[in-house]
C-alpha cells in the first residue's frame, strides 16, 4: 500500500474530507503520519475549502494511534522523525484557522485520541464502552509523549483529569468523556445515522461566511491558547529528559531548571 493510499481526500461541498485508511486499526506509521500532515496543510490552504472533517473507514476503530510494531529504541532518527511529525500535525490542528470535526465512529488509543482532542468539533456515535473506548496509554508502554499528549488532556479535560487519564492509561467511555467534560461531545448521535447527522450537521460550515468562522476560531486560539507552541516545546525537552536515565537527584535540578526556563 502506498501514502496515498493510507488516506483518502476530497473536497465536497466546500467541506475537505480526511479519512484515514489503514486497516484494520488505522495505525499511524512515519508514511502515514506525512500524508496525513500534507493534506492538512492542503485543506488549510485550499481557497474552496471552510471545514475540514476528520473520520475513518469501518465501524470498529477510529485510530489505534502510533504503530510500534516493529519499531526498536535504536530507530533513533525514524522515532525522531515520528514524533516531529506527530507534533506538527496535533500542533497544526490547533492553530490552522479552519474549525476541524471529527467523525468518530469507534474506538481511539494514544495518538488517534490525540487526533480527536485536537479537533474543534466532535460527533461521536453513541456506543457502549464495551464497542468503543479511549485510552492514552503513552506511560503504561514506557512512551514519553512528545505529540502533544500532556497538552490536549489539559486543555480538554482540565489538570485533574488530565493527570488520571496519563498517570493510570484506564479505558474510558463515551459517557465518561463526557462526564468528565460536557462540551467535549459536540453531537451523540445514533452509530446508523452518524454519516447523516454530520452532513447535516457541516452543512451549516458550507452556508456561513468564512471570514467569521476562520476569525472566530483564530481568536479563541489566541486568547486561550497563547502559549501553545511553548507548550509543545516543554512537552518535547521532557520527553528527551524522560530517556536519559537520569538519577532522581539529577532529576530534581532538571526540573528546577525547568521551572526557570518556562516561568
Amino acid at each position: 500500500m502506498s501514502s496515498q493510499e493510507l488516506i483518502l481526500y476530497e473536497v465536497k461541498n466546500r467541506v475537505a474530507i480526511l479519512t484515514l485508511d489503514r486497516p484494520p486499526v488505522h495505525v499511524f506509521n512515519l508514511d502515514l503520519m506525512k500524508i496525513f500532515y500534507e493534506k492538512l496543510v492542503q485543506a488549510d490552504n485550499d481557497e474552496e475549502v471552510k471545514c475540514i472533517l476528520l473520520k475513518s473507514s469501518g465501524d470498529r476503530v477510529f485510530s489505534a494511534g502510533i504503530d510500534v510494531k516493529g519499531v526498536t529504541p535504536d530507530d533513533v532518527e525514524y522515532l525522531a522523525e515520528l514524533r516531529s511529525y506527530g507534533r506538527k500535525i496535533t500542533e497544526s490542528m490547533l492553530l490552522i484557522k479552519k474549525p476541524i470535526i471529527a467523525q468518530v465512529q469507534g474506538s481511539a488509543i494514544g495518538f488517534g485520541m490525540e487526533l480527536i482532542m485536537a479537533c474543534d468539533m466532535r460527533i461521536f456515535a453513541n456506543r457502549p464502552k464495551e464497542e468503543m473506548f479511549f485510552r492514552m496509554p503513552e506511560i503504561a508502554i514506557s512512551i514519553y509523549p512528545q505529540t502533544g499528549a500532556t497538552i490536549l488532556p489539559l486543555l480538554n479535560f482540565g489538570l485533574i483529569n488530565a493527570k488520571k487519564m496519563l498517570f493510570t492509561a484506564d479505558e474510558y467511555s463515551l459517557e465518561d468523556l463526557n462526564t468528565m467534560n460536557p462540551g467535549f461531545c459536540t453531537r451523540i448521535v445514533d452509530l446508523k445515522e452518524l454519516d447523516v447527522e454530520t452532513r447535516k450537521f457541516i452543512r451549516t460550515f458550507s452556508k456561513r461566511d468564512h471570514a467569521f468562522t476562520f476569525l472566530i476560531k483564530s481568536t479563541l486560539t489566541i486568547m486561550n491558547n497563547k502559549l501553545i507552541s511553548r507548550w509543545y516545546d516543554l512537552e518535547d525537552n521532557c520527553g528527551e529528559a524522560a530517556y536519559k536515565k537520569m538519577s532522581m537527584k539529577d532529576l530534581d535540578s532538571y526540573i528546577k531548571e525547568l521551572y526557570k526556563k518556562y516561568p
